[in-house]
């Protein structure tokens, strides 16, 4: 979703990343999509009208896109599986994030309302679990073995992340390396098994496995910690999704345990005190937006996404450079993409930059998105949090042009 108060630069290099990316596997991923809408077919009307629902509220099916793209780094060339396990993927994506708006009792997604708001929360739980038993099924089919174990433990491991979340709800003084664990199981799991099982199609060897298996994982990482910094850093109007969330829910992210690990005697006291509230009021969020400003959180914690985006690019310095234009290409990713930073902090929005010159190869362009769009683009031109201009797109929803 593109929104815009004025034109600024990075618009058609964000935009024709992601095209650009489709394009090449535009015709897998239709046939993905066809898959999905097939193996959803149900004779319970309801199933069908709340998966179609939840399904075209939007979303870049970028979990698919890195299994296939993985899968033809590693010189997959059959056609069949790599859709079939791309569609898996996502459906296990799409039935966690039923059950996730139900936990956080969400109201919208990318912009549109959710099943649970319309439906209530009996009936998306169950369509939920309906998504993930079609995706076994899908995977039994399937028969590798090594594909199934991977995909059912990664299932698991969303859920033990989700609930390591709830049993540490409403804790200021979380530990990072707890909150990294939380996010790894709930968030990276399915990105490290999307990229692992595109390597698992081609047989590669376990070195080209545990490569793709990082970059997935450590590019999850990165999307998830960015993701994060966002509940502290725009409108609503502009992401399709209510800022402050987390927050309100009593979710304590890398945000917050930055403020926390750099705050004095009294800011402790007063973020223990909020967070242990059943609810926390307007007030509370603004005066944490305050010491968010003050220490510069949001600046850190992209700062943290960044080192991750880093350390997914050296995980596919193992590929060589061969005559197929595709390997090639991958392998100079880490060289040609310069990462988001935040520059001229103020006191209320930064301004952000991002270079993205001879971004090529499939999974280059994966990362680009990750980079342009899952960090966003934000140019503020010394203006107020309320008429700044940017330039955004939601890395979960298809590109379009709106004004704010």
């Amino acid at each position: 979703m593109l929104l815009m108060g004025s034109v600024v630069p990075l618009k058609k290099s964000a935009n024709s990343a992601y095209l650009e990316l489709k394009n090449l596997l535009n015709e897998k991923l239709q046939n993905v999509e066809s898959l999905i809408l097939q193996k959803l077919k149900s004779d319970v009307n309801l199933i069908e009208k709340m998966s179609n629902h939840h399904l075209s509220s939007g979303g870049k099916r970028l979990r698919a896109l890195l299994t296939l793209g993985s899968a033809k780094l590693t010189g997959y060339k059959e056609n069949g599986r790599d859709i079939n396990l791309a569609a898996c993927v996502e459906l296990i994506h799409s039935a966690t994030l039923l059950h996730d708006d139900v936990i956080d009792e969400s109201k919208l997604r990318r912009g549109s309302q959710t099943t649970n708001s319309i439906w209530g929360n009996q009936s998306p739980i169950l369509v939920g679990d309906y998504l993930l038993s079609r995706c076994f099924e899908m995977m039994v089919e399937d028969g590798d073995l090594e594909v199934l174990k991977l995909l059912s433990s990664t299932s698991s491991k969303i859920a033990q992340g989700e609930v390591l979340q709830l049993q540490h709800k409403g804790e200021a003084d979380l530990l990072e390396e707890t909150y990294i664990d939380i996010i790894n199981l709930k968030t990276a799991s399915l990105f490290s098994a999307a990229t692992k099982t595109g390597a698992c199609l081609s047989g590669s060897n376990e070195k080209e496995k545990k490569a793709l298996e990082s970059y997935g994982r450590n590019l999850g990482l990165a999307f998830q910690i960015a993701d994060d910094a966002l509940d502290f850093y725009a409108k609503e109007k502009l992401f399709g999704k209510e800022i402050g969330k987390d927050f309100f829910e009593g979710k304590v992210t890398l945000p917050m345990i930055i403020i926390f690990q750099k705050g004095n005697k009294e800011e402790k006291n007063f973020l223990n005190e909020i967070m242990k509230k059943e609810k926390r009021t307007e007030q509370d969020f603004s005066n944490t937006l305050s010491l968010i400003n003050k220490y510069k959180a949001v600046e850190a914690t992209f700062k943290k996404a960044e080192y991750f985006v880093n350390v997914s690019y050296d995980a596919l310095a193992i590929f060589p450079d061969t005559e197929e234009p595709f390997k090639a290409e991958v392998r100079n990713i880490k060289n040609s993409v310069n990462y988001p930073q935040i520059i001229e902090p103020m006191e209320t929005s930064y301004r952000l930059t991002i270079s993205n010159k001879n971004v090529s190869g499939m999974i280059g362009k994966i990362t680009a998105i990750i980079a342009e769009e899952g960090l966003n683009i934000i140019d503020m031109k010394n203006r107020s949090r309320d008429d700044i201009a940017y330039n955004v797109i939601d890395l979960d929803s298809e590109p379009s042009t709106k004004s704010i």
